[in-house]
């Protein structure tokens, strides 16, 4: 079981990861070039949820919460994925000022992670039999990075998942030397510069920080 303290410093490395702080910056907005057929689109929120992807999501959770500004939103939701506002202002300032001056919009992102992405991650973790806090950090990575944890990758190591009788902690070490290895080979430039998650997990699997009570070293800013 995960304790409460533990998910604490999950969370908080995962946010590091994504937005450089221990808390998240709600109001941080980028613009890659890794959507459909390398497009550009909009990343958004304290752990980076994007266009193409969950963000419609995120704004209508915030629109039913009535939301400071959920009726200013309220005339891009049809839009979000059908055309991109990558160079849309008004929208683009619309995201920042409400998670500047609105707290039910740190309050939707909070809730929009944790049931979008960390509550799959832990079913995961549960249903495999998975039972160290660094198993629940590098699985709940996976769900915030890939949305999964990818078939095609627990393909190319030949240790089983504990469930299936494998050694947990070979199994993590396996799938992060994997999913090392395909990022930082990536054809995609943008992918080959995220090993530093996939260096803390060898550095923290290396010290033996499997209940992450030891200091951990987040990309240079360090999680105790």
């Amino acid at each position: 079981m995960i304790t409460a303290t533990q998910k604490s410093k999950i969370l908080q490395v995962v946010n590091v990861f994504e937005t450089g702080t221990k808390q998240g910056k709600y109001d941080m907005l980028v613009i890659y070039a890794d959507g459909s057929n390398n497009s550009r689109q909009i990343t958004y929120g304290r752990s980076q949820t994007t266009e193409q992807g969950n963000l419609k999501a995120l704004l209508q959770l915030y629109i039913v919460k009535n939301g400071k500004f959920a009726v200013q939103f309220q005339p891009f939701i049809k839009d979000i994925c059908k055309k991109s506002l990558v160079d849309n202002v008004a929208f683009k300032n619309l995201l920042r000022q409400s998670a500047r001056q609105d707290v039910i919009m740190q309050q939707s992102q909070d809730e929009f992670f944790d049931k979008l992405y960390y509550q799959p991650a832990q079913h995961f973790f549960e249903k495999n039999l998975f039972k160290n806090a660094l198993s629940m950090l590098v699985i709940y990575d996976n769900y915030i990075h890939s949305g999964s944890i990818p078939a095609f990758l627990r393909e190319r190591f030949p240790e089983n998942i504990p469930l299936n009788g494998g050694d947990e902690k070979k199994w993590i070490k396996q799938y992060v030397d994997t999913r090392h290895n395909w990022l930082a080979n990536h054809s995609r430039k943008i992918l080959q510069k995220t090993i530093y998650r996939t260096n803390c997990f060898k550095n923290l699997i290396a010290s033996s920080n499997w209940d992450l009570s030891k200091v951990i070293d987040a990309n240079g800013t360090l999680i105790s």
